[in-house]
């Protein structure tokens, strides 16, 4: 990065962390507690125009890149919060804006800029298909100009939360099409419109995610709301998938780095047989093998960002470093409970709770098991495994 990247990066990283200073680890173990969206939070998050940064400013946002972006997401986990209660907001909205033709960007981005629409939906998995998303079997059905939609969605976070849902569905049958990547179609779903028709349940979760399955019941989108050619949603949902992956390589570094921060501080406080548990290689080389891999999974995640931002392909780099920076975090949670001992069980301590949340991003939004499927197959040229 260049000198004046650097200090813009570093005013991003302060004036983030001046904010999450007002929303203490204390406000997040109470709405975790309670089950609670973090609203108080996002919506300081958005007045402060932090959820906007990746819209251009002539749609409202601050026209800044993927860098810039995931530092922001990162220092909201480093400081004990959780910014997964509104990092959709950031990725979901690329599809607009890279596929959307110019009525829609004018409808709905400066909106979601503001806030004063909310895009942090996106309905993409069904409970048969898993990860294999060319198997989803959701309907939407053109009828005159407007497209008719059945089916369900899962693990769709934030529904209750959001206007708006970036909703992928099936619009010709898997088996009148020539790939099976084809048949698939991207919308944007007013789900104020059609709340009468649209049914969506919360499932109770080890963290507090705010995630549900959501049920349509000839819930009806205008053609004016396909966003790109019908048929073609798979590739657009794949072209956003590199912001996700980054995104969240972002995230998973901020709660790494949050249980060094918090290891160091207790390992050198704790007193143990007359002297501080930090000075015992057993406590301190695991915190620093940790963030040894952290700090590495941050050059990629790096790396990846500047691909991102430079229009190259970076589908590898931000695969491997939402991979890297997800194991190394595991390590680094591991080592904090280990460093604390019997109270990193204890609520009061705040291990706990950032232990169940690292743990998510092992297996979400993509499992490491099939990033490491994709390296197997994409880069190193292996045969394909399924």
């Amino acid at each position: 990065m260049t000198v004046t990247m650097k200090e813009e990066v570093e005013l991003i990283r302060k004036s983030v962390r001046s904010l999450c200073k007002k929303f203490p680890e204390d406000y997040w173990k109470e709405v975790d507690e309670k089950h609670e969206y973090p609203e108080k939070f996002i919506k300081a998050l958005t007045e402060e125009g932090w959820l906007s940064v990746l819209i251009p400013e002539e749609y409202g946002g601050a026209g800044l890149g993927m860098e810039e972006a995931g530092v922001i997401l990162e220092e909201i986990n480093r400081s004990g919060g959780n910014a997964g209660a509104g990092h959709a907001q950031m990725y979901t909205m690329g599809a607009v804006l890279r596929h959307g033709n110019e009525d829609q960007k004018n409808r709905y981005l400066p909106k979601i800029a503001s806030g004063e629409l909310r895009l942090q939906a996106f309905g993409i998995t069904e409970p048969t298909a898993g990860s294999d998303t060319t198997s989803i079997i959701t309907t939407a059905e053109r009828k005159g100009d407007k497209y008719v939609v059945n089916g369900q969605k899962i693990w769709t976070s934030r529904a209750r939360y959001s206007d708006l849902m970036l909703l992928l569905a099936r619009t010709t049958p898997k088996d009148k099409v020539a790939k099976k990547t084809d048949g698939l179609s991207l919308f944007i779903l007013d789900m104020n419109d059609q709340k009468d028709r649209i049914t969506i349940r919360d499932i109770d979760t080890m963290i507090n995610h705010a995630t549900t399955e959501v049920f349509f019941e000839n819930v009806e989108i205008p053609v004016k709301n396909l966003i790109g050619e019908e048929g073609k949603g798979f590739r657009y949902v794949l072209s956003g998938m590199n912001a996700e992956r980054i995104l969240i390589a972002s995230e998973s570094i901020g709660d790494g780095l949050y249980f060094v921060d918090k290891s160091v501080q207790y390992a050198n406080e704790r007193v143990v047989f007359d002297r501080p548990i930090g000075q015992n290689q057993g406590v301190q080389f695991p915190i620093s093998r940790a963030y040894m891999e952290i700090e590495a999974a941050k050059l990629m995640r790096d790396k990846a960002a500047q691909m991102f931002d430079a229009n190259e392909n970076c589908g590898a780099e931000a695969n491997m470093a939402k991979y890297l920076a997800s194991e190394a975090t595991w390590k680094a949670a591991n080592s904090a409970m280990d460093t604390y001992g019997g109270y990193g069980f204890a609520t009061e301590y705040h291990i706990e709770r950032k232990f169940r949340e690292a743990r998510l991003f092992i297996i979400a939004p993509v499992t490491n098991n099939l990033i490491v499927s994709y390296v197997s197959q994409h880069v190193l040229g292996l045969p394909r495994s399924f």
